[in-house]
């Protein structure tokens, strides 16, 4: 019984603490047409701290201050390209999920297709020589090493 009424306590104490635990509830949008556009350009964004994340869906620290400057940009009246040139300016080609093609990032966006081309290279040479050596084989048998193979097969001593 004392076990059972520890427990109860127990568990009334994790329920009246949650509420301590809780954060301050995000405002609501005061404008949606700046919402949308922010929830537009963020998905487009890498977050910086998670980086397999879009800015609209990470809740880091670092990735709220962003969606609050660009919530900021927005509202001065910037439009969406200036405002993925200002992050860019800041942080780097590695903000955007999809770079712009230009000379810095020919490997990002060509590696794969030259690893890709590297790799069949290497698939082919080692199929090639690997079929010359099949191909080729070895001399056949003689009668000597026949016979010694069939006892070898059958068990008895040599």
């Amino acid at each position: 019984m004392k076990k059972f009424l520890s427990l109860v306590a127990s568990a009334c104490v994790l329920l009246l603490a949650n509420p301590v635990l809780a954060k301050e509830a995000v405002p609501l949008a005061e404008d949606p047409a700046v919402e949308a556009r922010l929830v537009k350009i963020s998905t487009e964004l890498r977050c910086l701290v998670c980086q397999n994340e879009s800015l609209a869906g990470s809740q880091a620290e670092l990735a709220q201050d962003l969606r609050r400057e660009v919530r900021d940009l927005i509202k001065q009246g910037n439009s969406d390209q200036q405002v993925k040139d200002f992050l860019v300016s800041r942080y780097g080609d590695f903000v955007l999920y999809r770079p712009q093609l230009k000379p810095s990032t020919w490997l990002l966006w060509g590696g794969p297709f030259v690893l890709l081309i590297v790799g069949l290279a290497v698939l082919v040479n080692y199929l090639r020589r690997r079929s010359r050596l099949i191909g080729d084989g070895e001399a056949p048998l003689s009668e000597a090493e026949k016979q010694r193979a069939e006892v070898l097969l059958k068990g008895d001593q040599v």
